[in-house]
């Protein structure tokens, strides 16, 4: 398997079309027609289902598509770190994270870093614990940053020194919004809007579970979400009420939502972590470098 032919299919994949994809990649339509058929007869299972103006993913095609872009993402990488000159420190740098405050704390480092290295760049990656690991373990992540508690143990760390407090998001014009704190007697009968990691994270690695208690089974959790922005849209419709961080969504005078804290106080603190025993490009190296002289070093 050729990664010249894995670019062709990603991009018949993102055109929808062999005749788009071919004029894209400056191939003809039976050339590009061909390499895809070689590549179905060497994995021995069709990969799209043409159709009069458009091709289909298969289930296979689909498994393809997202092994393609990992490969070919993980070869543009490394070729990056190789081609960076010599004499100036330039390169990609991959973080990735959940929505959390913490990334103000990575982006006054990487602001301090571009006066002085403007050929660095920054690419960054938004999701759930679950998902940045698994980038990170497969090389497509340099850092990452996790909500505690999570399971670092096959990680080295950095704690970072801000933290996190868990709280409600809600209409102004709901009953609840004239409490200054909210109780999770508060929580029970209510429809609650919560993100996907509360909801499948393990029990020991929940803290906002084991803040609720023997309750948090009884829930009425009408909606989930892995993006604040969706879920505030969300309240806002009046679906119900958030269970998130604080200062993840506009909350100010002019919006129609509010934020309220949980009560007994519930924080949590953050982690920026990487691979044990990675061999870095000299960028990230640099940016490892920065955060030590920031944060401290905290390991494993």
């Amino acid at each position: 398997m050729e990664l010249r032919v894995l670019r062709y299919f990603l991009a018949v994949a993102r055109e929808g079309n062999i005749t788009g994809a071919a004029n894209f990649l400056h191939l003809t339509q039976p050339t590009l027609s061909r390499q895809i058929k070689d590549l179905e007869e060497e994995l021995g299972c069709q990969l799209l289902v043409r159709k009069s103006h458009r091709v289909v993913l298969t289930p296979e095609g689909m498994r393809l598509r997202k092994r393609a872009e990992e490969i070919i993402s993980m070869v543009d990488k490394t070729e990056a770190e190789f081609l960076a000159r010599e004499n100036a420190v330039s390169g990609d740098i991959y973080i990735g994270g959940g929505e959390t405050q913490a990334i103000r704390q990575i982006a006054e480092i990487i602001r301090e870093l571009q006066e002085e290295y403007p050929d660095i760049h920054y690419h960054l990656y938004s999701g759930n614990a679950e998902d940045v690991t698994e980038r990170l373990d497969k090389g497509l992540l340099d850092f990452g940053i996790l909500i505690q508690p999570a399971d670092i143990s096959k990680y080295d760390y950095i704690n970072l020194p801000s933290r996190d407090r868990w709280g409600v998001i809600m209409r102004k014009d709901s009953p609840m919004a004239a409490k200054e704190s909210i109780r999770k007697e508060d929580l029970l009968d209510v429809p609650l809007i919560c993100s996907r990691q509360v909801m499948t994270q393990r029990r020991t690695e929940n803290e906002f579970a084991d803040w609720f208690g023997d309750d948090f089974d009884r829930l009425h959790v009408v909606t989930t979400f892995n993006l604040v922005y969706n879920a505030a849209i969300m309240v806002e419709a009046g679906i119900g009420y958030a269970v998130t961080l604080d200062k993840l969504a506009h909350t100010s005078e002019d919006s129609p939502l509010c934020f309220r804290p949980l009560m007994p106080l519930l924080e949590s603190g953050m982690n920026v972590i990487w691979k044990k025993y990675q061999v870095f490009s000299p960028a990230a190296e640099l940016f490892l470098e920065r955060m030590n002289e920031a944060f401290g070093r905290e390991c494993l």
